[in-house]
């Protein structure tokens, strides 16, 4: 599974798009097909190397070079903490960040995003960014002024829908103009205080995402998902001036990249 992660950084970091790949375990099907690992990675050096198990066993697997790998021993923490965390902070600093899952259906992206809320363990990117959020909010709390917002939104069949509508079947339509730039017109944003009530609105619009049963997937997302997060902050200079910032986050997990013949899926 391939998760890019792009971010508008501060200055002191010049890379402002990281490409990072996740390798996930053989599942319960493929170690009883007697299938074979045929991808290695090397996480010091961020190499993915590819073996073609039907060609002559002097053949040199094919290497790719990443910002990052992760390979089937990865923790959800740790991919976190070194891929998604930083533009987490940089968002709270007042940038504009995005995470999103790239890959075929059954790769493990939304295991990856949203992970599993129990064990707290297995909670992937989007659940960890909202305690993270919170975590660096109450380290200013003193000094500055918070103000968070969250939508949640899905692209099927090339249109929009928002997940936290009480009608999410209604199409959406997207605006721009020189202020806000290109924006979902009428999408419900709503203000959150705390982690319980982001997690209530993730929770909330997930009931309203399509998914379905694929030939590689029990449960595939079967649409584009975007789960936004406005943070504004205010603080008074010493002059006793007004500084106000805002950023944004958005955690995107995108439906499997294959074509819809391999994964028998329909509508």
């Amino acid at each position: 599974m391939a998760a890019k992660a792009a971010a508008q950084l501060p200055k002191k970091d010049p890379e402002c798009v990281k490409v990072v790949v996740r390798c996930r375990p053989m599942s319960k099907k493929e170690i009883e097909d007697s299938r074979k690992r045929i991808v290695e990675m090397d996480t010091a050096t961020g190499e993915v190397s590819i073996k073609n198990p039907d060609a002559d066993p002097r053949e040199q697997a094919k290497p790719f070079t990443f910002d990052q790998v992760y390979d089937h021993n990865c923790t959800q923490s740790g991919l976190f903490e070194t891929t998604a965390q930083p533009i987490v902070d940089s968002v709270v600093q007042g940038y504009n960040g995005t995470v999103f899952a790239y890959g075929q259906t059954g790769t493990g992206k939304t295991h990856t995003m949203e992970g599993l809320w129990d064990p707290p363990d297995l909670r992937g990117i989007i659940p960890r960014s909202f305690q993270h959020i919170f975590d660096r909010i109450n380290d200013h709390a003193n000094d500055e002024n918070f103000l968070v917002r969250a939508s949640f939104l899905e692209i099927y069949n090339e249109e929009v829908r928002d997940l936290l509508s009480k009608d999410p079947k209604n199409k959406l339509e997207l605006k721009e103009d020189v202020e806000r730039g290109v924006y979902v017109k009428d999408l419900t944003s709503y203000v959150v205080k705390g982690v319980s009530e982001m997690e209530n609105v993730l929770l909330a619009g997930k009931k309203n995402r399509s998914v379905g049963a694929t030939l590689m997937n029990q449960d595939s997302s079967r649409s584009h998902s975007i789960f936004s997060i406005v943070i504004e902050s205010s603080s008074t200079h010493t002059d006793g001036s007004k500084h106000i910032r805002a950023g944004k986050l958005n955690l995107v997990d995108l439906a499997g990249s294959e074509r819809q013949s391999k994964t028998g899926a329909t509508g």
